[in-house]
C-alpha cells in the first residue's frame, strides 16, 4: 500500500511539475510561488483516490492524472489561504515555511488564486476527457466541493465559531468538517465515477465511501493535533485548543475519537463492497488514515 502510494504521488508530482512551469522572465514570483505551494510535498491521499476510483472504471491513467493534479491544485491552494494570517496564521507547511512566510502575504494570496483558476482550466482541457459532457460535469462538482457550500463554507463557519468561541455540538462539528474537509476528499472519490461514466449506484457507494472516510480523515488529523509533535507532521501542533477550535478530540476525548474514526472506517469498507477486490486499495487506504502521523 505504502509503495502504490508513493508511486503515485510521484506521478502526481511529475504532472503537476509538467501543468505548472518554471517561470521565464516574470518579474513577478508568482508562478515560483505556486509551484512552492504544491511541489515537494504532501501525502497526495486525494489524487491517490481520484486514481484508484478511475481504476475501478478502466480509466486511462493519463486521464486520471490530469484531474488529481487539478485537485492537488485546489487543495495546494486552499492550504496557502488557510495558513495566512487572517486564517490559521500558520509559519510552518509540511516541514517548511508556509508560502506567505517565503514569500509575502500578497504573493500568497495571489500563489492561492492561480492555483484554482489553473485547476478549473486543467479540467476543462480536452486532454483530460475527450467527452465535453464529462469535462462540464468534473469542473462543476469541483466548483460545488470547493466553494460556498463545500470547503470555503465550512472554512467560514469555521472561522466564525472560533472568533463567537462557540461551542459547537458534534453534529455541528460533523457538518462542518463534511464541508470543510470532506467535500473534496468525497470529489476525490467520485471523480474517477464519472470520468468512466458509472452508474448512480456505483458512483453512489463511492460517494459514501468518500463521505466516511473525510470524516475519519478530519477525527485523525484532530488527534494529531492532540498527540502528535512538530517533528512529525510538518506544522505546528496543538494550535487547535489554544486557539478555542471545536474538534472531535475536544467533544470525545482522545479514545473516543479513535473509536469513531475506527467505525466510521468500517463503514467507508462496507460501501466498497459492491466493487469486490477491485477495491481493495480503496480499503487499504482506511488504514492508512487511522495510522498515519503526518
Amino acid at each position: 500500500m505504502q509503495e502504490r502510494l508513493a508511486r503515485a504521488a510521484e506521478r502526481v508530482e511529475a504532472e503537476l511539475d509538467r501543468l505548472l512551469p518554471v517561470p521565464r522572465d516574470e518579474r513577478a514570483p508568482l508562478g515560483e510561488a505556486m509551484r512552492y505551494a504544491v511541489l515537494g510535498g504532501g501525502k497526495r491521499l486525494r489524487p491517490f483516490l481520484l486514481i484508484e476510483s478511475g481504476c475501478l472504471f478502466d480509466v486511462p491513467e493519463a486521464r486520471s492524472l490530469r484531474a488529481a493534479a487539478a485537485l492537488e491544485m485546489v487543495h495546494g491552494y486552499s492550504l496557502v489561504h488557510d495558513d495566512l494570517p487572517a486564517m490559521d496564521d500558520s509559519e510552518l507547511r509540511r516541514g517548511r515555511l508556509t508560502v506567505h512566510r517565503a514569500f509575502d502575504e500578497a504573493t500568497a494570496i495571489l500563489a492561492g488564486d492561480g492555483l484554482l483558476t489553473e485547476a478549473f482550466g486543467v479540467l476543462a482541457d480536452p486532454a483530460t476527457h475527450p467527452d465535453a459532457s464529462v469535462r462540464l460535469k468534473l469542473v462543476q462538482e469541483l466548483s460545488a466541493a470547493a466553494g460556498m457550500k463545500g470547503m470555503a463554507g465550512g472554512q467560514a463557519l469555521d472561522l466564525a465559531a472560533e472568533k463567537a468561541r462557540q461551542r459547537l455540538s458534534l453534529d455541528e462539528i460533523i457538518a462542518l468538517q463534511a464541508r470543510k474537509t470532506g467535500a473534496l476528499i468525497i470529489y476525490a472519490c467520485t471523480a474517477g465515477a464519472d470520468m468512466g461514466q458509472a452508474g448512480k449506484q456505483e458512483r453512489a457507494a463511492l460517494a459514501g465511501y468518500g463521505e466516511r472516510l473525510g470524516l475519519a480523515f478530519q477525527i485523525a488529523d484532530d488527534l494529531l493535533d492532540h498527540t502528535g509533535s512538530q517533528t512529525e507532521t510538518g506544522k505546528p501542533v496543538g494550535r487547535d485548543a489554544g486557539r478555542g477550535k471545536a474538534t472531535f478530540v475536544d467533544l470525545l476525548g482522545a479514545e473516543g475519537a479513535r473509536e469513531k474514526a475506527a467505525e466510521l472506517l468500517d463503514q467507508a469498507r462496507e460501501s466498497l463492497d459492491l466493487f469486490g477486490a477491485k477495491a481493495d486499495f480503496l480499503r487499504a487506504v482506511t488504514v492508512f488514515v487511522l495510522e498515519r502521523k503526518a
